[in-house]
């Protein structure tokens, strides 16, 4: 097999500082700070990073002040990697005005990604009820990208219905069945897009069936950095026989950027 070599942008990953919120559960045995985090996805061929920060709180998961020490802690981290890392702010549909006011002051600084989202960490779960449908109404009127974890397939498939000219990004591809949801969702929503991170693509002919489904110009690569080895991701594309140079380019760079630039950002 001839490697050749390939832009590749990490579209899903969740960059740390020192407060905590790294979400790597084998930490402790690589000793990770978060001057790893460039170096890491540098030496698995990754030339940029785009993605939320989580930090949790299992006292009051859903409380106001953990997604503003979120965000806060997202600030410093882009302040810290530059151009290197893309950033996405943190919101909650408990708090639908203070969330519109964080997006406001997040755009004003050249911010176009919201997420990626996860409910679970933050205490809720419906991405069908009326406060995360007016968020998504505001970032639909703002021209932003939503990315969000996938979970509720019943939920995701009220969403979607209800907000079809949304920038969405659906993160990981899933087992079997959530993958068939995931394509018959997407088919029919253009501005819809599915990201490889997470479970899935280690199921032979996964991501082939997703380009022939979906279509090229809708998967993105992402791996779940440092939740998941973006080595294995990248390999999982790079090494896939099934896939042209074209859809690799596609999927490593080419799609990000189009999104990002239909979103008046320039990555």
């Amino acid at each position: 097999m001839i490697l050749k070599d390939y832009e590749i942008i990490d579209f899903h990953t969740h960059p740390f500082g020192f407060g905590g919120e790294n979400i790597c559960s084998h930490r402790d045995n690589l000793g990770m700070t978060p001057e790893h985090i460039e170096q890491d996805m540098r030496d698995a061929g990754i030339s940029k990073i785009c993605g939320s920060v989580i930090m949790r709180d299992n006292q009051t998961p859903d409380s106001l002040d953990v997604i503003r020490r979120s965000n806060d802690a997202m600030y410093k981290i882009w302040d810290m990697l530059g151009d290197f890392y893309v950033p996405g702010l943190m919101i909650h549909p408990k708090y639908v005005e203070e969330s519109k006011e964080m997006i406001d002051e997040f755009y004003a600084r050249g911010g176009r990604l919201i997420g990626e989202l996860v409910p679970y960490t933050h205490g809720w779960s419906d991405y069908s009820c009326e406060g995360f449908s007016k968020l998504l109404d505001y970032a639909t009127e703002k021209n932003m990208i939503v990315s969000i974890h996938s979970m509720g397939e019943d939920e995701m498939d009220r969403m979607s219905e209800r907000h079809p000219d949304t920038k969405i990004v659906f993160a990981h591809p899933g087992e079997y069945n959530e993958a068939m949801r995931h394509i018959k969702r997407l088919k029919s929503r253009p501005n819809h897009y599915l990201d490889l991170s997470g479970y899935g693509i280690f199921r032979m002919g996964l991501t082939r069936r997703l380009v022939d489904e979906i279509g090229e110009d809708r998967i993105i690569f992402g791996s779940d950095y440092p939740t998941c080895n973006p080595y294995m991701y990248v390999g999982g594309v790079l090494f896939d026989p099934s896939l042209t140079d074209k859809e690799k380019e596609k999927i490593f760079a080419g799609n990000v950027k189009k999104l990002f630039a239909a979103a008046g950002k320039e990555i």
